[in-house]
Parts: C-alpha cells; structure tokens; sequence
C-alpha cells in the first residue's frame, strides 16, 4: 500500500483515528532511550536513501515543508526581481499601480490565512498543503503571460488567496509533529529557506534573463514562468510524499512510530494531547484564541518585523541598483545579506530550543535590525548602506522562528492554536500593505522615510515583546500561587501544570 492510500484512511491531523490505530499495533509504553528519540527525530528531520525498510526519502516531514516554503517565498518574491529587467514597462503600469498590486496580493494572503488553518484537520496536511503550492504555482505561472494591468492585479490576488494558508498550516502541523522545546529550531530550518529563497531567486533570476526573447518571451516572464512550474512540480510531488503525522508515517518502525506518538503525549505532563486527539470544533476555542492577550502582543511585534522583512525581499534589488549597480550586478548582490541571514536564523533558532525562551531571544535579535535601520536612514555612504544591509536581514530573519513559535508553544487545544496561529500571521502580514507603499521610486536611493518608519515599528515590537514577556512570567507565577487552580484537569493552557514559555 503506497503512502497516499495509507494516509486516506487517516482523516484527521493528529486524530484520535489515526492515533488509536497506531496505538494498536504498539505495546504498552516502555521507557524510551534517548538514542531511539534522536532517531526518530533525525528521520523527521532529514532527507535520506538509506533506510532499508523503506526509501528514506519517502514522507521525510521537514524537508519537504522547507522545500514548500522556499517556493512561496520565490513566487511572492520574484516580483521584485522581474520589475528589474522591465515588467513595468512593457505591461505599461505605474509605480503606484505596481504597489497597488502588491497591496491586493497581501490582502488576500490574509483571507485566507484563518479558514485555511481551521479547515485544516479534516481535508488533512497531505492533501491541503500539496495542493496549495501545486495552484498557487500554476497561478504563478501565468503571471508571466499578463497584458494588462488588471491582469497583473488579478493573479497577485489569487497567488495570495492560494499561498496564505501555507505558513499557518504548516505551523500548527509541525505543532503536531514535534514536542514544545522541538519547534523553534525545525522553523527556523524551514524559515532559513525564505532567506535562502532571497539568495536563489537573485541568482536564478540573472540566470533566467538570459532566456530573453526565447519564444516571444521577455526576460521577467520567463522569471514567473520557470519560479512557478518549479512551485507547481514540487506541489504535485508533495502530495505523494508528505505523511498526515506520526503515526501513519511510513519511514518509522513499529518501535519509532511508538516512540513518536508517546514522546508527544507525555510532553508538558497536562495530557493535552489527549484532549485534541478527540476535540471537536468549538466557537468557544477561537475565541480563546482571539481574545488572548498573548496573540495580539506577539502579533503586532510581529506585524514590525514583517513589515521591514516584505519590504527588504521586494526592494532590496532596487535599492542595490539605486547605490550604481546594473539589474544584473544588483542580482548578485543581494544574494550575500542572506545568506548570511540564514546562518544566524539558525543559530537564534538553536539558542531559543536549547534555553527554551522565545521572547527574551528576541528582545537580542530585534536590536540587530533596529541598528541596521537606523544607520541606513541617515547615511549617504553607498558602502555603509550595504553593510547595513547584513544588520537589517541577520535582525529580521532570526526574530521569526521565535516570534512563530512562540504562540503555539503557549497555546493548547487544537482548535485554540489553530487561531491564534493563524491570527497571529493574519495581523502581522498586513504589513505587507506597509512594505508596499514605503518604498516608491521617487525617495530613492535614500528612502530616509521607508527605513524610518520600519525603524518605528521595529523599535514598538522590541517593547510589545518585552510586555509579552511580562504577561507570561506573571501568568506562571499566578499558576504557581494557585490562582488557576480552578482550571485543575482542563488539560489546556490554562491548567496550572501548563508552563507557559517565555
């Protein structure tokens, strides 16, 4: 039985169907080595031919979701990339009219964030997140066939309706998948392929120029048209690879896959995980998680970052091209800031695991970009200006995995972190609408204004951060005191024996 057909008969992301079966073929619970743990979390982890019960590559969980990623961040992206080699031109739009299209695609990245995330445990993560990155590829793709510039508005807002459930999806299934002190640094492996993206679609795009005039075809349409095929193929390929969970995982053994389901179970010693095997939907969960202090603090310190993070992906060609580089030698330039963004991503990311904060690891990393920021907005050496450029991604990128993993560590109930994932990401991505209209043409290569304003916001979230911080050492102390007492057996965060993470 292939793994597709497995997986069709496990409904539910991480559901009481799924498990309780597994549970079946497993006896009861030994005490399990941390050399079987480590085990299992390096086949979750990693891409491999070399087991011999099955192909190892088949179902590898982590790979393939940073493999998804990469690809939104391309087909989001590459935008930037194409308005250097004449999009605007020859579609025959404006500067404003450009920004109002990037404006609509992040409008309905943001509709569709919240229903994906609810809808997502019963069409399941194997078929829902597959085929998200299989449409929105295609979708991509014929943004490089546009004529007009209604044409050009009406595929950005489909892109961003097809790539807006991806992100919180793909949080909550990983939440799902790994233990509290697991996430950070599997988001931050995953997240390390957006920065990557940002290396890749510079030089792939300069490679792609050269196709200019091949069939007819400019320069930036071979740019969507290749991005999206790729981000097409790698969604059909997913569906086929990608397992619901644990327990239908068929990389495991008997022994893992137990090993797997209990490790999950016994984390936090509430029993939530019990709980969510059978929760059903409840109006009184998202409630939970839209009237949670938490959520709108993190989200609007997130809201800051992305606002300075979209901008940095959509202009950063233009602005090295503004310092006195051609489209081609601002390509490759703008490949060094992140690649070096991807380094320290990872390494925050470890840090936020191994100390088990997430809060208090930002309040280092935001000061990073804050610096870069300030410095970039009033300087007027070309040389600095690109320094900063470093400070302004290695701040940015490495704030993220901690800010995402953050809500969902201190969220329990599935349909509780389903919201506040979700709506955490909803909030914060409407800074796309800021990074859209902060950078016209007309203030460069200065953009004292933009970095300004992304100053302001960054310099906000490093405060909203630390209030969150606040909130969630008070809430522990209060559990310690027996405020919550009465919550004793909820099996959710607001048990006394759930710890929330600062």
């Amino acid at each position: 039985m292939s793994e597709r057909d497995s997986d069709q008969k496990l409904p539910q992301i991480g559901g009481a169907e799924e498990l309780e079966n597994a549970e079946k073929a497993v006896t009861p619970a030994p005490e399990f080595s941390a050399k079987l743990e480590r085990r299992v979390l390096w086949k979750l982890d990693t891409s491999s031919a070399c087991d011999k019960e099955v192909m190892g590559w088949m179902g590898r969980i982590l790979p393939i979701l940073a493999v998804l990623f990469l690809c939104s961040f391309f087909d989001r992206t590459n935008v930037g990339n194409a308005r250097l080699y004449g999009l605007e031109d020859e579609v025959g739009i404006t500067d404003h009219q450009y920004d109002i299209g990037l404006a609509v695609f992040y409008a309905t990245y943001i509709f569709g964030e919240i229903p994906s995330n609810l809808i997502l445990k019963k069409v399941t993560p194997s078929v829902w997140l597959p085929c998200l990155a299989f449409f929105w590829g295609i979708v991509a793709m014929s943004t490089g066939f546009i004529k007009t510039f209604s044409h050009f508005v009406a595929v950005r807002a489909i892109l961003g309706l097809c790539e807006g459930g991806l992100l919180p999806g793909m949080i909550l299934y990983l939440s799902s998948i790994y233990t509290r002190g697991e996430l950070a640094i599997r988001i931050g492996i995953f997240y390390t392929s957006a920065s990557l993206s940002g290396a890749f679609s510079g030089l792939l795009a300069r490679a792609i120029s050269e196709l200019g005039g091949r069939g007819g075809l400019s320069s930036w349409r071979w740019i969507f048209i290749i991005f999206g095929l790729f981000s097409a193929t790698v969604g059909f390929t997913a569906f086929w690879l990608l397992p619901n969970g644990v327990a239908s995982a068929k990389f495991f053994n008997s022994e893992e896959r137990e090993c797997a389901i209990r490790r999950l179970r016994a984390q936090g010693g509430h029993g939530g995980r019990e709980r969510e095997e059978t929760e059903r939907f409840a109006w009184s969960e998202v409630a939970r998680g839209v009237f949670n202090w938490q959520t709108w603090l993190s989200a609007s310190a997130y809201f800051g970052i992305l606002s300075g993070l979209y901008s940095f992906g959509l202009f950063l060609p233009t602005i090295i091209k503004d310092l006195g580089y051609t489209a081609n030698e601002a390509q490759l330039w703008s490949v060094i800031p992140y690649a070096v963004a991807s380094v320290a991503t990872l390494c925050t990311a470890y840090l936020s695991d191994h100390f088990r904060v997430r809060g208090i690891i930002m309040l280092c990393s935001l000061p990073i970009a804050i610096t870069g920021y300030a410095v970039i907005a009033n300087t007027h050496i070309t040389s600095v200006k690109y320094g900063m450029t470093f400070l302004m991604a290695t701040g940015l990128y490495s704030s993220v995995p901690p800010v995402l993993g953050w809500l969902s560590n201190n969220s329990a109930g599935h349909y509780k972190r389903a919201t506040t994932s979700a709506l955490q990401l909803a909030i914060a991505n409407a800074g796309g609408f800021v990074a859209v209209f902060i950078y016209p043409k007309s203030q460069g290569p200065q953009y004292h204004n933009g970095h300004t304003i992304v100053l302001s916001l960054l310099t906000a979230g490093w405060f909203l951060v630390l209030s969150n911080v606040l909130y969630c050492w008070k809430v522990n102390r209060d559990k310690a005191n027996g405020k919550y007492d009465k919550y004793a057996g909820y099996k959710d965060d607001r048990d006394p024996t759930f710890k929330l993470v600062l």
